[in-house]
């Protein structure tokens, strides 16, 4: 989708003390960062503390890596994450003292006090994923591996030599028969991907599939469009749900709930987007998350979390898991997190709600032929985690930003005719010769929330997400001459579509008034807002206007000390933070974004570090 930057939010949800969160069995005294978000939970907790809310301010750099290509540019990865090196999206993961990343054409395993190579392996037809590696442990029989993908293909490297394990597959590769540009989940010798989509692609693409670690060999695969005699299959009218693209599983990562054997994976929107003519109903597993069982692929429970989607609000991470007590009551949750700007608070054992979600009316389409659903489930608590509506009096004003800036924004408004319906606003539909009319959503494709998932804090009770406040604008027309009514010959793109900003600089500048991205706590135990705090700053901005909040979709993590540490925003800073207050303890400028989420980890000399991947090196800190 024709997108650009706009808007960061990252989200705390509190939970008080009289429902705290119980200590998982994630929650052990550990020195590593072995997975992507630290445990099978998802949880980006560390119960490292030697970095605390009163001596962070004294962090400093104490060594770089730089992701660089080494090689000169080869075949690339299809669809979104296919390449490494710059514009990396990597979190490193340390096991037994050892560091593993990709590095545009390879994949490097370092030492973590100093960053020096132990090892590299160069990936041969192609670049590894740009967003990180998985750890196998060994059986007794094989040693431990570094798993990873690149493009369609999952590879098994030796993690103390990173040599290629030839029994694994055929020479060490299994042809997934589809890209996944991510990080695969793996639990004892269960490996689960995803699927990215790639263009001219057939149905059934988006599959989530398992293989083994040992082998390669194929252990499960799940349709992601419910198939004939299952469970969803009548949420499709027709013969609609044949060869269809989309709802895949596309996210960063998994998680999976040990104790249950469920592995929660968070389904895309089918494809076309933004036009739902051909695909009538509810168009399950789409905008879903579907637990199954680990071991076989079996089919356990859903929630959907938009019906009939045509907004580009799907799941853009898995749920996040951890214990709550209610009335003397501990609930197996999760924190499901959603570009269309709320968060589902489920029973992770069940799928059920755990604070109520309404079906509510929605705004109905004037497309033609498009069969937008009138409800659309929004859960009673917590609020919306983003924007979700716009009026006339949101407008940014010179007050706000400057008067260049404001004028601009009005201009926008009234040559394009936009107008806003609340949550879920259908695209607007032009005649030929007709008035312009353009539909203003918030949030739009790119969130509300994005790909850094939740992070939670077992003992103090806090979860934690980056989410971002994204206008959209578009409409839809019939296209004279098109191979398909509504433009379907790029079916990804309504006929006109923008963020609702302008540029000032060269850098984006929303259109409605700040806040822009914000810091929110919410109190899980009765779902309400606690308190709320900009996060990212508009340096262009006079003084006493910047503190805007910026963009971000990389998510943040949290330790057992009291601070989050989150990178993310388009200002280039990485920061952390109070876990209880909000409160900015210290900031460093990075060279490039850091649009990775980052990860700690106790090195071999004892010291606790801080690393974050800023596009195209990493940056690793520590006290003096």
């Amino acid at each position: 989708m024709l997108m650009r930057w706009s808007v960061s939010v990252v989200i705390i949800v509190l939970m008080a003390q009289s429902g705290r969160t119980q200590p998982s069995s994630t929650e052990k005294p550990g020195t590593d960062w072995p997975m992507y978000r630290h445990d099978l939970a998802g949880s980006g907790y560390s119960p490292l503390a030697q970095i605390d809310t009163k001596n962070v301010a004294k962090l400093i750099q104490v060594w770089t890596y730089g992701l660089q290509s080494d090689a000169p540019p080869a075949a690339q990865g299809t669809g979104r994450g296919g390449a490494g090196g710059p514009n990396s999206e990597a979190t490193p993961i340390v096991v037994n003292r050892v560091m593993y990343l990709p590095a545009a054409n390879r994949v490097v395993a370092l030492e973590p006090d100093e960053g020096k190579e132990l090892w590299r392996y160069t990936v041969s037809g192609g670049a590894p994923s740009r967003r990180g590696v998985a750890y196998w442990s060994g059986d007794g029989s094989n040693r431990p591996r570094i798993i990873f993908t690149a493009g369609r293909r999952l590879i098994a490297l030796d993690a103390n030599s990173g040599a290629i394990v030839s029994s694994f597959g055929s020479n060490g590769e299994v042809d997934m028969g589809v890209p996944y540009n991510s990080v695969p989940l793996v639990y004892k010798n269960v490996v689960v991907v995803g699927a990215n989509t790639p263009p001219g692609a057939i149905g059934g693409i988006g599959n989530p599939r398992a293989y083994d670690a040992r082998t390669g060999a194929k252990l499960w695969e799940f349709s992601s469009v419910a198939q004939p005699g299952t469970v969803g299959h009548d949420t499709w009218e027709g013969d609609s749900w044949k060869d269809r693209l989309g709802a895949n599983a596309w996210p960063f990562y998994f998680t999976l709930d040990e104790q249950r054997g469920l592995v929660y994976l968070p389904l895309a929107s089918p494809i076309p987007g933004p036009y739902g003519g051909d695909r009538k109903g509810a168009n399950l597993f789409g905008n879903s998350v579907v637990a199954v069982d680990i071991q076989t692929g079996k089919y356990r429970w859903h929630f959907q979390t938009i019906h009939h989607d045509i907004w580009d609000h799907d799941p853009p991470a898995p749920p996040g898991l951890f214990d709550i007590v209610r009335n003397g009551r501990t609930i197996p949750a999760l924190a499901l997190i959603t570009k269309s700007g709320y968060m589902y608070i489920l029973n992770r054992e069940t799928g059920e709600p755990i604070f109520g979600v309404e079906e509510r009316a929605v705004a109905k389409s004037d497309v033609p032929g498009e069969f937008a659903f009138a409800t659309q489930p929004v859960p009673v608590k917590p609020p919306a985690i983003a924007r979700v509506a716009y009026k006339p009096e949101d407008l940014v004003t010179a007050a706000d930003t400057t008067a260049e800036h404001a004028a601009a924004c009005k201009a926008l408004v009234e040559k394009d005719g936009l107008y806003n319906a609340g949550p879920f606003t259908p695209w607007a539909y032009r005649t030929e010769g007709g008035p312009a009319k353009t539909a203003l959503n918030f949030p739009g494709g790119l969130g509300g929330a994005n790909w850094g998932g939740v992070a939670h804090a077992p003992r103090l009770g806090y979860v934690f997400v980056v989410t971002q406040d994204v206008g959209a604008l578009g409409w839809m027309e019939n296209r004279s001459g098109s191979l398909a009514t509504f433009d379907k010959a790029a079916p990804e793109r309504p006929a006109g579509r923008g963020i609702f900003d302008v540029r000032m600089n060269g850098v984006s500048w929303p259109c409605q008034k700040p806040p822009w991205g914000r810091l929110i706590a919410i109190n899980t135990s009765t779902g309400d807002i606690s308190w709320q705090v900009p996060l990212g700053i508009t340096e262009q901005l006079p003084a006493g206007k910047q503190n805007t909040g910026r963009p971000g979709v990389a998510g943040p993590i949290v330790t057992a000390s009291g601070v989050v540490f989150v990178a993310s925003t388009d200002d280039n800073r990485f920061r952390a933070i109070d876990a209880k207050t909000g409160k900015e303890l210290w900031v460093a400028k990075l060279e490039r974004r850091g649009n990775a989420d980052p990860m700690t980890y106790q090195g071999r000399n004892g010291k606790q570090y801080v690393a974050v991947v800023a596009t195209d090196t990493l940056a690793v800190y520590s006290l003096p």
